[in-house]
């Protein structure tokens, strides 16, 4: 069976699973939470190399106050096990998206992540925060036209190497599998550009119930489709 090298996961589905239990929807962000990190023990052992998964969008502080403020909770929590669980499975973190809005502590506490993880060798895995792709294509436009302004890049020189230079996640290869759980199917803004050539993975579990079977079937269903490129199949 071939591994996809790269898979992408948008965790839904977690206020549902909990409401059908007659629990409060933070609940079940808390369980989706524990199953971050027992998903991410089985891709590595799987043989993936990168994970990314979309925890926090820039829409959801759209959500009511008393969700925003649970979910910022919950992140202060996890930021605070991630270290030892990174330590434990040897994973590489990244945090992709602004994270300039959140508070200083979580800000500080995404940085000593990074810092700490940068040379472990295991899964890398990266967390979407407060991540909009629109947002983050935006930014880098952004970034690109300054250093035009500032002489560092000159306007013929922009092209898709150069563009993707300024992306929030240059350096990781995009993903080969991008896996929706809960039933949604469609992208909600998360990582266009990088998804462009991505197989789709559709499933009505939701996230907390996503298992190492679930994400079995998800690889197997991978194998059955002929990736092509331009018209070519992939070797």
């Amino acid at each position: 069976m071939k591994i996809p090298q790269h898979i992408a996961i948008i965790l839904d589905g977690n206020g549902r699973w909990a409401k059908s239990k007659g629990m409060p929807r933070n609940y079940g962000h808390a369980q989706g939470s524990k199953n971050v990190e027992r998903i991410c023990e089985e891709a590595w052992r799987m043989g993936i190399k990168y994970l990314t998964v979309y925890a926090f969008s820039t829409e959801n502080w759209n959500r009511p106050d008393s969700e925003v403020a649970a979910l910022m909770t919950l992140l202060r929590n996890y930021m605070k096990t991630c270290l030892k669980t990174a330590a434990k499975n040897d994973m590489k973190i990244r945090v992709i998206g602004d994270i300039e809005p959140l508070d200083d502590d979580i800000m500080n506490r995404i940085r000593e992540l990074e810092a700490a993880t940068v040379n472990n060798g295991g899964l890398n895995f990266t967390i979407a925060l407060n991540y909009g792709s629109r947002d983050e294509l935006t930014r880098a436009a952004r970034r690109m036209a300054q250093d035009c302004a500032d002489g560092k890049l000159k306007a013929d020189e922009i092209d898709e190497e150069v563009f993707e230079s300024y992306l929030d996640t240059h350096g990781i290869p995009d993903p080969d599998l991008m896996i929706r759980t809960s039933g949604e199917q469609r992208l909600s803004n998360y990582l266009l550009w990088q998804l462009a050539y991505s197989e789709f993975y559709f499933t009505d579990v939701p996230w907390p119930d996503f298992t190492k079977e679930e994400l079995a079937k998800a690889v197997e269903e991978y194998n059955h489709r002929h990736r092509r490129f331009g018209g070519v199949e992939e070797a």
